[in-house]
């Protein structure tokens, strides 16, 4: 089958440019080059390749270093993987990248189960046959009169075009245990059904999942919780038993599921959002789904899932206040926008906004959409400078007679910088009068 015009279709003038000046490189030394994996799954599926990444079946280190000799820009390579990322001139960048990774095809072998796999120099049949399932095996050829042409070595196709998530050997997921939560990820992203005999091997990987190391095990879960139907993928983890092996503390009950629902609709709608959450505020968007999964778990459980899954500093201490801002989040009704504001500020912003987004009280939820949206940009007129101006000693006075302006704004006690003026002379007044 050649896939040439579908290729052509996807692929940008750029990228194609790009493309076909690589593989007439690839062509003259002689060694066979295409894209493989998940962006020939996509683009059968109908979606444009994004990335570019490219297998060599040679050394992917000497292409980048003779392309970046013949046309410019830089090489960066690792001898250890055969891999080499060209950062591409500026007449060769693409809309998406300015750089491109070029990776020798290799085989893949693994010590002990859940060990991270020994890398080795290899044909396209080994890197073919290292995958971890079979619509995951498809390669496009780029070289030369070979522009298109698809190689499928191991049904790929039929079981894309069946909807089937299906691994290569029987060892797959004792070799390498994170595939079961890639083997969910993409039958629930898709639509696919993992078929039976793949089934079959969660039982026996199962025990190898403590073997995994929090890096490994949470780059998974960040994945799935950057999906559109992360709610889904997790319901159908839990299901199968792949959550609580991680930590008996990992659950997925139905406040989790309702919480997570509809995370795909916010991300969507994020740019309607009333909360003017600048670009330097936004959170990434595992982050988000890590909170409102976890949210309603108790300190000590976040703490006990920190040491199994060692989250960013950030995150954990958004974890914390999340948890402690959802167990007490009806304590907000009723409460001043000054009362309020001095609660929340104390909190990491992206717990504020994941809590606010999961409330279910309209009161509650009102109180942390104006914060994050207008309250916590709320400031007096007057300053320090004033307050000195008008003799007052620098010392804690300036930030209590600050924060009592501030409150006084937010509370609706005065509306114009002249109430202000007053209500700071009346301040003044009571203070000086006091013995």
């Amino acid at each position: 089958m050649n896939l040439k015009s579908q290729l052509e279709a996807s692929l940008s003038p750029s990228q194609l440019r790009l493309i076909h000046l690589i593989a007439d490189s690839a062509a003259q030394s002689g060694f066979p080059l295409y894209i493989i994996g998940g962006s020939v799954r996509d683009l059968i599926l109908g979606s444009a390749i994004q990335d570019l990444d490219l297998t060599v079946e040679g050394d992917a280190i000497a292409l980048a270093r003779a392309l970046a000799k013949r046309h410019g820009g830089r090489v960066t390579a690792h001898s250890k993987f055969g891999t080499a990322k060209w950062f591409l001139p500026k007449d060769l960048q693409t809309e998406s990248s300015d750089t491109l990774d070029l990776i020798s095809a290799r085989s893949e072998t693994y010590k002990h189960p859940a060990a991270l796999p020994t890398v080795m120099p290899g044909s396209m049949d080994d890197d073919i046959r290292r995958r971890d399932f079979t619509i995951n095996t498809l390669a496009i050829r780029l070289d030369g009169a070979h522009f298109g042409e698809l190689r499928d070595d191991l049904g790929g196709m039929d079981d894309l075009k069946q909807g089937i998530v299906r691994v290569l050997h029987a060892k797959s997921f004792i070799d390498d245990p994170t595939r079961m939560y890639r083997a969910v990820r993409y039958a629930e992203r898709y639509g696919f059904t993992i078929v039976e005999e793949t089934l079959a091997l969660i039982p026996p990987a199962r025990p190898l999942i403590e073997k995994l190391s929090a890096q490994r095990i949470r780059h998974e879960l960040d994945l799935i919780l950057e999906e559109w139907n992360a709610a889904a993928m997790l319901a159908r983890l839990a299901e199968l038993n792949l959550l609580q092996p991680i930590h008996p503390a990992l659950t997925f009950d139905e406040s989790m599921r309702q919480r997570l629902t509809n995370l795909h609709t916010y991300r969507s709608l994020q740019h309607l959002s009333p909360w003017n959450i600048t670009k330097g505020e936004q959170m990434r968007a595992s982050d988000l789904g890590w909170l409102l999964w976890l949210m309603s778990l108790s300190q000590e459980q976040v703490s006990a899932l920190n040491d199994r899954l060692h989250f960013t500093a950030d995150l954990l201490a958004a974890l914390f206040a999340a948890s402690k801002m959802y167990a007490v989040q009806l304590s907000f009704v009723g409460l001043k926008p000054s009362q309020c504001v001095e609660r929340l500020e104390a909190y990491p912003l992206a717990a504020v906004e994941a809590v606010g987004y999961a409330a279910k009280d309209p009161r509650v939820k009102e109180c942390f959409d104006e914060y994050i949206s207008k309250w916590r940009y709320i400031k007096p007129h007057i300053n320090g400078d004033d307050l000195k101006a008008l003799g007052v000693e620098p010392g804690p006075r300036y930030a209590i007679l600050l924060r009592r302006l501030r409150n006084a704004w937010l509370d609706g006690e005065v509306k114009t910088k002249e109430e202000e003026k007053a209500l700071l002379q009346t301040l003044l007044n009571s203070s000086s009068a006091s013995p």
